[in-house]
């Protein structure tokens, strides 16, 4: 089973290279400048430009333009959170905190190109890992 999740982003192609050069996720299609599907492991994410050209990134009935940020995120697992912040912070990459230490692991936010939060999590106990 997957799970698809819907981000707005202001330029596909910048978000596609963040995700797939930093964060391990592949190109799946991007049959429009406003729109691309990226895959990593069963996550599908849907990258949408703000766009009049129909599908998720136009305006509501009301007017309403949507727009990246907010606080939901998709938390990935990483196997070295120390390394990947150090990878990101050497690539420009912008973090809303600190690395936090939890009950179940350790984590910290990372904003895509758009300022979409995005969570780093490296687990500290068994329980809290990811299962294939």
């Amino acid at each position: 089973m997957s799970v698809t999740v819907r981000y707005i982003v202001q330029d596909v192609d910048e978000a596609i290279a963040f995700y797939c050069e930093r964060l391990g996720f592949a190109e799946v299609m991007h049959p429009a400048p406003t729109f691309a599907i990226l895959s990593r492991g069963d996550l599908r994410l849907l990258l949408s430009a703000p766009s009049t050209q129909g599908g998720g990134g136009q305006a509501l009935p009301d007017g309403t333009v949507p727009q990246p940020g907010g606080w939901n995120r998709v938390s990935l697992q990483v196997e070295d959170l120390e390394a990947t912040v150090a990878t990101l912070r050497e690539a420009g990459a912008t973090f809303r905190n600190d690395v936090v230490k939890g009950v179940g692991g350790n984590q910290i936010i990372v904003e895509d190109p758009s300022g979409n939060p995005l969570e780093l999590f490296e687990p500290t106990i068994e329980e809290a890992r990811e299962r294939p």
